[in-house]
């Protein structure tokens, strides 16, 4: 049996909104699904290091996780901004601007779920159509970099034990070339794609980078006049951003 290759790069995945098509929120019509690409080095060398400095630049230590929402809601260890509008506006900036610096390339689907319901009679679950073009397009990035060939693990925060086993499924099911439709057939088997399953309380850089950036992306579709920092945090050179139908 020979020995695995490991690939230089990982991907963290995160979503924003849910991907049921029974009851849709009119607040929130969409489902996004986000890749972080990033180098190893790169990661280790730079990413960690940056956010931990934020980390302890504002609590002293390093163990609060950066939850989109909450820090949105101003709830847990963010109320601090609540009070002081001026240090909230100077984290605002450190923390757009460490997404900014962040050297990662970004792969984003989302899925308009009434547009999805009026195109298709029997439409496909949203997070199954959303991860296999994620999938697709983090496939030809890895490709380019000479990564074929290569195991590359795909981290997922763990939604709970039957989402999980539905996710695997699906991630299975596109990676051994069985996922396809349409008219495009990629074969995912030019990489090894391996998924992962982490703990939400699990302090991840990566996947805490993920969460800044899924809601974010989603509003770019569904809001698209709406001011928004981790938008202007990331450009076209970095974001492969994809909406669907």
């Amino acid at each position: 049996m020979s020995a695995v290759i490991h690939s230089d790069y990982l991907i963290f995945a995160d979503e924003s909104g849910d991907h049921g098509l029974v009851s849709i929120d009119e607040q929130f019509p969409v489902f996004a699904l986000v890749f972080c690409v990033v180098r190893k080095q790169d990661y280790v060398e730079q990413i960690v290091p940056a956010m931990q400095r934020l980390k302890m630049a504002y609590w002293g230590h390093d163990q609060v996780i950066l939850h989109e929402h909450d820090i949105r809601k101003e709830k847990g260890p963010f109320a601090l901004l609540r009070t002081d509008r001026e240090l909230r506006e100077r984290f605002m900036a450190e923390l757009t601007a460490l997404i900014s610096a962040a050297p990662m390339q970004v792969i984003a689907s989302v899925i308009d779920k009434h547009a999805l319901k009026a195109r298709y009679t029997t439409p496909y679950n949203p997070y199954e159509v959303a991860l296999l073009f994620c999938l697709e397009r983090a496939l030809e990035m890895l490709r380019v970099r000479g990564e074929t060939g290569k195991r590359v693990h795909v981290l997922f925060e763990s939604r709970g034990r039957q989402e999980d086993a539905d996710l695997e499924l699906e991630f299975r099911r596109i990676c051994d070339n069985g996922g396809g439709w349409g008219y495009r057939r990629v074969d995912f088997q030019q990489m090894q794609f391996a998924h992962l399953f982490v703990d939400k309380r699990s302090n991840s850089t990566g996947l805490q980078l993920a969460d800044l950036v899924a809601r974010p992306l989603a509003l770019r579709h569904l809001r698209p006049g709406q001011p928004n920092r981790a938008l202007q945090a990331l450009d076209d050179n970095r974001l492969n951003f994809k909406v669907f139908p």
